[in-house]
This record gives C-alpha cells, sequence and structure tokens, in this order.
C-alpha cells in the first residue's frame, strides 16, 4: 500500500490543474487517468479571460497565448455563397485591471498537453492507463483500488480523493450523490476533427469560423484549428437521429454530410476524433461527501455554447488547491473544504444557467448573431456570500470593489521604485495583505511567512487605488478578496480564523 496526501483521478485539465497547484505547495499527490494519452479531441476550445488569469498564476500562460488563437469572426455561408461576417465575442475592456482581455481559442489535446508539461516540470506526473477501480472512505481517509495497464491492481491511502473523472464519474455514481438536470435540446450534435482536401479546400480559410445555419439537414460549421492542419467540424442533426460515431463520423460519410449541406467540393481524408451528444445542463447536489470531493464535469456539465464548462471546472480546482494545501500543509481546520462546496456550486449553478440560456439563443433565438457579451468572460463572478469574504470598511461606494470579488490586476511600483504588477505580486500559494492605505500595514501577527506577505503599492499613477479604493484587502490565493478593512486587527483576527 502506497500513502499520498491526495489522489485525484482524471488527468483533464480539471485534475492536471489541480495536481500543478498542489505540487506547488509541496503536497503529495497522485494523478491517474484511465486513458493511455491526454484528451485527444478539440472540444472545450475557448479559454475565457479569468481562466487566463488563473493560467498566468500557474505558469501556463504564455505557451498557451503562444498556442491559441483568437476567436475568429464567423463567416456566415448560404450554400455556396459566402454571406455576412460578424463577431462572436466581445473584449472585456481596455484596462490595467484586466490584463487578458480577450477570449482565446485552442484545442482542448493541446491544453492537456501544455499542462502535462507544466506538471512535470514541478516533478509530477501522470499514471495513464491507470484506473480506480473502488474505494472506500473512513474518518480519516479514502483507501483506493487501482488498476494497471497490465491488469495488476494496487491499493492507495490517501487523505483526500478528488473525482475530476468526468460528467459519468464513477466516483459520484459509487458516491450516490444526485446528478440533476435537464436535457436542453433533443437535437443531436456530431463534432469531429478532421484532416479536409477538395478544390473548395482554400474556402475554410483560417481566419474564419465557416457556419452554415441554415442548411438543409442542420447546422454544420468548420473551424480551422490553432497551428495544425486539423478541422474541427460540428454537425446538427434531426431530434429523431441516433448518431453513430462509427458510422456517422467515418470520412466518406462527412464528405457526403459536406456536399449536402454547403456544397462545396470537400473531401474529409482523416478523421482523428469524434464525438455524438445532446446537449444538456446538470449538476450534482453536493460537491464534498466526506473525504470525497467533485471537481469539474464530475461535480456539473454544461452546453458547449457560450465557452463556460471548460473554464467553471478549472476554477474549481483553483479554488481547491489551497484550500487542500492549507489544511494539509498549514493545519487549516478540514471545515475549510465546506467552502468549496458551498462557492463553487454557487457559481456552478449561475454558469450553468448562463451557457443553458446562450444554448437557446443560439438555437430559438431571433438575432442568429449572438454575441457572448462580458457575462462569459467570468471576471465578475465571485463569492461575496461566502463564509470566507469580509466586507468590513464603512461607507462603500455601491459599484465599489468588495470582499468576494475578483482581486483586479494594476501596474505600480514596489518599495524600492521597481515596476511591477499586482498579478505578479499576488503569484503563488499565499495570502497577500495589499495596503492601500496611508499609515502603516505591519499592525498584525501572521500566523508564518507561508501563510501572508505583505505589500504596499507605490502607487504614483494611480491605478491601484482606482482598482480597489482604500483600506486593507486580504487577497486569497486563488485571486479573491476575502477580506476588506481599515483596521489591521481584523487580518490578525481573519487568518486565525482561517488557519484554525
Amino acid at each position: 500500500m502506497s500513502d499520498v496526501d491526495v489522489l485525484i483521478t482524471g488527468a483533464g485539465p480539471t485534475g492536471l490543474v489541480l495536481a500543478i497547484d498542489l505540487a506547488r505547495r509541496g503536497i503529495s499527490h497522485r494523478i491517474v487517468e484511465r486513458s493511455d494519452r491526454g484528451f485527444p479531441g478539440s472540444r472545450g476550445t475557448g479559454i475565457q479571460p479569468r481562466t487566463l488569469e488563473v493560467l498566468d498564476d500557474l505558469g501556463v500562460v504564455d505557451a498557451l497565448l503562444a498556442g491559441s488563437g483568437p476567436v475568429p469572426p464567423i463567416q456566415s455561408w448560404q450554400g455556396t455563397e459566402r454571406g455576412e461576417e460578424y463577431d462572436l465575442t466581445e473584449s472585456a475592456g481596455d484596462s490595467p485591471a484586466i490584463p487578458y482581455p480577450e477570449p482565446r481559442m485552442l484545442p482542448q489535446w493541446r491544453t492537456v498537453e501544455i499542462l502535462v508539461a507544466r506538471l512535470e516540470e514541478l516533478g509530477g506526473h501522470v499514471g495513464f492507463r491507470t484506473e480506480l477501480t473502488g474505494f472506500d472512505q473512513d474518518p480519516d481517509g479514502v483507501t483506493a483500488t487501482l488498476r494497471h495497464a497490465d491488469g495488476s491492481a494496487e491499493t492507495v491511502r490517501a487523505k483526500w480523493l478528488v473525482a475530476a473523472d468526468g460528467g459519468r464519474s464513477t466516483v459520484r455514481k459509487a458516491l450516490g450523490v444526485p446528478f440533476t438536470g435537464e436535457q436542453l435540446d433533443p437535437y443531436p450534435v456530431l463534432i469531429a476533427d478532421v484532416l479536409m482536401d477538395g478544390p473548395d479546400r482554400p474556402e475554410i480559410d483560417p481566419g474564419h469560423w465557416h457556419m452554415w445555419q441554415q442548411a438543409e439537414g442542420g447546422l454544420v460549421a468548420l473551424r480551422p484549428l490553432e497551428q495544425v492542419e486539423t478541422v474541427q467540424l460540428i454537425a446538427g442533426f434531426a431530434a429523431d437521429r441516433e448518431l453513430d460515431v462509427a458510422r456517422d463520423a467515418t470520412p466518406e460519410a462527412l464528405t457526403a454530410l459536406l456536399a449536402e449541406r454547403t456544397g462545396l467540393r470537400l473531401t474529409v481524408d482523416e478523421v482523428s476524433w469524434a464525438s455524438a451528444y445532446r446537449p444538456r445542463m446538470a449538476m450534482a447536489e453536493r460537491f464534498r461527501s466526506g473525504r470525497v470531493l467533485l471537481a469539474g464535469d464530475a461535480a456539473h456539465v454544461h452546453s458547449p455554447a457560450g465557452g463556460q464548462g471548460l473554464n467553471t471546472s478549472l476554477q474549481d480546482a483553483y479554488n481547491l488547491g489551497w484550500k487542500l494545501g492549507a489544511v494539509l500543509r498549514l493545519g487549516a481546520p478540514e471545515a475549510l473544504l465546506d467552502s468549496y462546496d458551498a462557492e463553487r456550486s454557487r457559481v456552478a449553478a449561475d454558469v450553468l444557467g448562463l451557457s443553458s440560456r446562450v444554448h437557446r439563443a443560439d438555437r430559438y433565438g431571433t438575432d442568429t448573431r449572438w454575441r457572448r457579451g462580458r457575462e462569459t468572460h467570468q471576471l465578475t463572478l465571485g463569492y461575496r456570500e461566502s463564509t470566507l469574504s469580509r466586507e468590513l470598511r464603512r461607507d462603500v461606494p455601491d459599484d465599489a470593489l468588495r470582499a468576494g470579488d475578483r482581486a483586479p490586476d494594476a501596474p505600480c511600483l514596489d518599495e524600492a521604485g521597481l515596476p511591477v504588477r499586482l498579478f505578479d505580486v499576488f503569484r503563488g500559494p499565499h495570502f497577500t495583505l495589499l495596503a492601500v492605505t496611508d499609515g502603516e500595514a505591519e499592525g498584525f501577527v501572521a500566523p508564518g511567512a507561508e501563510w501572508v506577505r505583505t505589500f504596499r503599492p507605490v502607487d504614483a499613477e494611480g491605478h491601484v487605488k482606482r482598482a480597489y479604493g482604500a483600506g486593507l484587502f486580504l487577497i486569497r490565493p486563488d485571486g479573491y478578496v476575502g477580506l476588506a478593512t481599515d483596521d489591521p486587527a481584523d487580518v490578525e483576527r481573519y487568518l486565525a480564523e482561517v488557519s484554525g
């Protein structure tokens, strides 16, 4: 039997982000994945501005930006004729508070590759072709059985088990946690990654997302993927059609579909990955059950419309990582993990509502050019109602930043007069006490340097003051304002409560 602090089942983006966060905190963990490689397909391509900030903190944003591209404008088609061109997304704005205002596009398989490489940089690795086949939990931990590719079994003892094993989560089912929701659309959808040729192949240029929204037989969309020759193909079908990937996603079947629906002379030469689904939304009744925690699709599934599912899942892991680290390494009470359930289930419910509205607007709305606005960027999601959020300042304006909100970025100078971004100061597994005051901010005793660092910006241009207002702001390790106060004694009390 091997012992570990955290066992993660599922090495998609959710599990990998959690493993990276635990690795940089020095928390022993294992991450296992039953497949023999990372996710092979392009599904989950949209990366929202808030997620880019998370990936910045984890040290992978440069690789993601280098490999990704902007959301391309939609090129509508009527048969073989080009129609209107329009933008699908809006920018988050031009502000120092938002360093990544534009959503990015990147196939999910490439996102997984980038995250695996970062985990390996930190000394971790994924146990591919390793499946969780059973587990039992008790008040002190979880005893899990793993089956390896050669058929051998292994027993692992972990203090915590995190299920990031997808919408059909075997862990969630074994726990008996209800997973309730609704089918958003009776119409099945086929998505495939293909290599195409043919006389009209140059018409499918990489600068656009090509859509035949009124095609007879159902919508078809083609999007050349970033920095590869592969094209993502999406096709809708009639409600009574039962899709069979082995039959409907062959090169011959997809070539015939494109000829019928587009009229263009296109030939599908190869299909590298394909999947069929009916859009639905669902959420687990709870995200924590004793020593087991649910994250990502194991806890909630979304319509792909609006690009919310993968982003919400990544941020589950980001919320959970620092709390597991606090409990396991810094002596925080286990009750801190209840806030993971409370915070993320509320966010998931809100985002499920948003992605469902976007789906219905796309499918049934009168405007086929329905744009993804700033509500899809996830920058305004927060935890004002959380037990970890304390707004203790008086006379705060209604539109001001408050405890529970995302902590904005801002350029400033450090005490030595060197230029720095607040996100550079926040980066890492610690709390940051941001002192935007005229007085001293050292009038408290922190539980230790691992818990909190103090930063007093030199704010010559006023960017910090405009973003935050005045006061002492205790920034959580996941980039949200935990405490806003004018009294240094409140900082000590807050940290004492969180650390136990």
